[in-house]
């Protein structure tokens, strides 16, 4: 049977091509023994289609979160530590879990190692949920004998991800939370109270306010037309979830929010600092510079930073430097890319850069409470104009009855 196969040399080239096997995980072994990092394999007859191992893999990695892979990682490294053979390890791991998905991703790994693999290989048989970044520095901890230091790093690099998307979080939920109440106040104001108004205003021989006429055609609108307002407005959300999921709409986000005044840098700073703290960790582990790129160009979602790092992955190829490469766009914090210039010359590059992201990551953390702290009372007084508008052009038509009785 023929397999088609794309992987990665171990200096970091990407190389494709068939082979012969006669199954799949025969392949695989194959392409292992020449040195290869697969990243897809299929079988000719099924075409293009991705592996079953890479679909199901793609699955898992959906439902596996970074706290649970960062865990296994430290679990790991201390057990290898203590003098732990690998399958014992990981059997121990398999009774501790309390997930039937990851307790079943632990089984095929522990099988991957009673048949001989290496931690390495078997995790790459599952790159989809333990990534091409972890697996690179198990290979290296298992070349070096240091596989606990390695996971023990894994382990740090995936709780500080973790931390990173944990605060972002926190810092957006509450706002989120105050925008929901708003469109509660606005909608039970617009079709609960200001109908009540309604046959007042109609006794009124007077003209109503503009404003008092615009949320009377809105609440009529609203009460009369829920039946297709309501599955409008959800049609018009799918659609535009469905957008931002594309390539396209993905790409539209990412720019846009790069020109943002004070959003713009901060997300420039958090993808600088992830870049950097991976891209530091693997030098450090001494895998080399050009597949140490290749790595963290995988690792990152964001599609302007993926060119960006496969601008610098064909500029190192040449003989530029990292630095040089980093600062052709203005992705990069300036301050940052001349550290990094000062590192490749003291040969220092992996503690340096390791060194940017924490002080990066520190950074990011207070700004983004500020700006958390500054959305808040925004959205309060936007909750508050709009209340106070609604209540006054409501008790405006009253306001003048009262006077014209007055005057009468």
């Amino acid at each position: 049977m023929k397999f088609t196969y794309e992987a990665y040399t171990k200096a970091g080239a990407p190389k494709s091509g068939t082979i012969e096997a006669a199954d799949q995980r025969e392949a695989e072994e194959k392409l292992r023994k020449k040195d290869l990092l697969i990243t897809q394999i299929s079988s000719v007859e099924s075409g293009s289609t991705k592996s079953k191992a890479t679909v199901s893999g793609s699955k898992k990695k959906s439902k596996i979160p970074v706290k649970i892979v960062s865990e296994f990682a430290r679990e790991l490294s201390i057990l290898v530590s203590t003098g732990t053979p690998l399958v014992d390890a990981i059997e121990s791991l398999e009774e501790q879990s309390s997930s039937d998905i990851w307790t079943t991703i632990l089984v095929n790994l522990r099988a991957r190692l009673e048949e001989g693999d290496s931690l390495s290989a078997a995790m790459q048989a599952q790159h989809e949920v333990f990534g091409p970044v972890f697996c690179s520095l198990a290979a290296a901890g298992e070349t070096g004998g240091n596989l606990d230091v390695m996971l023990n790093r894994v382990s740090k690099l995936l709780r500080q991800e973790a931390k990173i998307r944990a605060n972002i979080a926190g810092a957006m939920m509450y706002p989120l939370l105050l925008t929901g109440l708003s469109v509660v106040v606005l909608g039970v104001m617009l079709c609960v109270v200001l109908p009540r108004f309604a046959g007042l205003f109609e006794s009124i021989d007077s003209p109503l306010p503009a404003t008092t006429k615009f949320l009377m055609f809105l609440s009529d609108l609203l009460r009369t037309y829920w039946w297709g307002i309501i599955p409008s407005a959800a049609l018009v959300m799918t659609g535009i979830v469905y957008w931002l999921k594309s390539s396209v709409g993905r790409a539209f986000v990412e720019n846009s929010a790069l020109k943002l005044p004070v959003l713009g840098k901060t997300i420039c700073s958090i993808q600088t600092a992830r870049i950097f703290r991976v891209l530091g960790l693997l030098i450090e582990s001494k895998v080399p510079i050009l597949e140490s790129i290749e790595l963290t160009r995988r690792s990152v979602s964001n599609t302007l930073y993926r060119d960006l790092l496969t601008k610098a992955e064909e500029a190192v190829t040449i003989g530029e430097s990292v630095s040089l490469a980093l600062a052709t766009d203005d992705l990069i914090v300036p301050s940052a890319v001349e550290a990094v210039k000062n590192a490749e010359q003291s040969g220092r590059m992996g503690p340096v850069m390791i060194q940017l992201a924490d002080y990066l990551d520190e950074e990011n953390e207070t700004v983004i409470k500020s700006i958390s702290s500054l959305i808040e009372p925004l959205i309060m007084i936007g909750l508050g104009l709009m209340v106070g508008f609604i209540a006054v052009s409501m008790f405006l038509p009253l306001f003048d009855l009262t006077a014209s009785a007055g005057a009468q």
